[in-house]
């Protein structure tokens, strides 16, 4: 006498025929609430998603993207040096707030670095296989390829940081994410005119980027008609505003503040000061940009600096993104978030 039919092995992968029968519903219905499909009623819906979870059943990511045409990836692009992304805190708290607020929609965060004009071939290959969603883009310089091959492609896009001078065309196409440079840098300048200083002195960022240029901006704001000689340039690097310092010092040795457009430059500057017996701020008055948790709190003496939400701008490209891809025909709206004088010893 035959003995009874064998069943499933019992480590076989759960199937989505198996969800379907679990739930009592059509394989057609299943797959709909699988991978993100419209069209099934609430209750259904439950059903479904208890089965899955009953089951332990891991939707096919071939079959989610044929019915929602979603790759449940997005590509983060930024055009620097790699020994620069992974050593400057401004880069992890900015992917930081990306990683957490793609996580809340489910999707997949893609880091594509771009070294040098040979990495365009990649990024564009990339792109052009359709392999992402969205991209979010941000450290963009003046001369940069990236938006000419992002529009070729026509992917949805969100810029951090204003991708031109105001009126300049890549800006009034695309959205961006990006602080009040200007004004941030003012506040700066302003609370050191406020402390008495005369001689004040701006340690610039490179002037292909926009959020540099805004900065430089609001120091003249403030203090028109200033010396030239008292505006040194940096790379955003500590090594790099520990140069500009050293210049300002051999120029303008009776200077008696320095407004640095980044954290990273500041805590150079301070570096050199010390060197040179300078005392901060009894003699030299310092103030940064960013408001970094590493960097900002760690200086001896603290900085005081001007904070923009890093993380928080990472998780509004997001949203924008978002937006985007959820509405085809969504305005191209872009943001800019207030800064804060945050006040410490140094300044």
């Amino acid at each position: 006498m035959p003995g009874p039919t064998p069943g499933p092995p019992h480590d076989a992968r759960p199937t989505l025929e198996g969800v379907a029968a679990r739930a009592g519903v059509s394989r057609a219905t299943a797959s709909r609430v699988v991978n993100g499909g419209a069209g099934v009623r609430q209750p259904l819906v439950d059903r479904v998603r208890k089965a899955v979870e009953e089951l332990g059943y891991i939707p096919n990511h071939a079959a989610r993207t044929l019915v929602t045409r979603r790759n449940g990836a997005v590509a983060v692009i930024i055009d620097e040096p790699e020994a620069r992304i992974f050593s400057d805190p401004f880069f992890s708290q900015h992917i930081r707030g990306i990683s957490r607020e793609l996580a809340v929609h489910d999707a997949q965060l893609v880091l594509l670095l771009v070294e040098g004009s040979g990495d365009f071939e990649r990024v564009t290959r990339y792109l052009a296989g359709g392999h992402v969603d969205g991209v979010l883009a941000f450290s963009l310089h003046t001369d940069d390829e990236l938006p000419s091959v992002i529009r070729r492609f026509r992917v949805p896009t969100v810029y951090g940081g204003r991708p031109g001078r105001p009126g300049a065309a890549s800006e009034l196409a695309v959205p961006y994410v990006d602080c009040d440079n200007r004004g941030g840098a003012r506040e700066a300048v302003r609370h050191l005119v406020s402390l008495g200083r005369r001689t004040i002195a701006h340690i610039a960022g490179p002037r292909d980027q926009t959020s540099a240029l805004d900065r430089i901006d609001g120091y003249t704001d403030v203090l028109p008609g200033q010396d030239p000689a008292l505006v040194a340039d940096g790379d955003f690097t500590t090594e790099g505003g520990a140069r500009a310092m050293s210049q300002l010092l051999e120029r303008r040795p009776g200077l008696d503040a320095v407004f640095a457009a980044n954290d990273l430059m500041a805590s150079g500057a301070l570096r050199v000061l010390r060197e040179q017996g300078r005392r901060v701020p009894q003699d030299v008055a310092l103030v940064g940009f960013d408001d970094l948790e590493s960097v900002a709190e760690a200086t001896d003496p603290p900085l005081t600096t001007v904070r923009q939400d890093v993380e928080g701008m990472g998780r509004l490209m997001v949203r924008l993104l978002m937006e985007r891809l959820n509405d085809g025909h969504a305005a191209a709206d872009s943001m800019i978030i207030p800064t804060e004088l945050i006040r410490r010893a140094s300044a």
